[in-house]
């Protein structure tokens, strides 16, 4: 997905990977494609990935049934969730305001709600829209 792509080969999911997991949060990558639909991975196609990207999640799970995608109803790559030490959704929706990359004034959702979460705040903006290509579910 070009809006994924994006992200990575901007260096922003990476430094937003590094910046969390610093702080302790444990980050996992869902691959929810389905096998033969566009995103599907297998477990060497996606440490591949990650090491090409120098991306640094705490873990990737791969989801090709979908269960974890719907049971958060994702929706678009990416799809971002952050779910709190006592197991509550605090956020759903876009990594950013962003889609297009040009926005020079651009705002981190993620890394707003998380830093909200992080202080014992509750987060601003629970809910946004999120962008990118469709999750490909079975």
């Amino acid at each position: 997905c070009p809006y994924t792509v994006k992200h990575y080969a901007t260096g922003n999911m990476q430094a937003l990977q590094q910046e969390a997991t610093g702080k302790g949060v444990v980050w996992l990558t869902v691959a929810s494609s389905a096998p033969g639909k566009q995103g599907h991975v297998t477990a060497a196609q996606a440490n591949k990935l990650s090491t090409e990207r120098k991306a640094v999640p705490t873990a990737v799970l791969l989801d090709h049934d979908g269960k974890i995608g719907r049971l958060y109803d994702a929706r678009t790559t990416p799809h971002m969730f952050i779910v709190d030490q006592k197991g509550a959704l605090v956020y759903q929706g876009a990594i950013d305001n962003d889609p297009s990359g040009a926005n020079s004034d651009r705002v981190n959702y993620v890394a707003k709600a998380l830093d909200e979460v992080l202080a014992g705040q509750s987060v601003s903006e629970p809910e946004t829209r999120a962008y990118g290509c469709s999750v490909k579910y079975k």
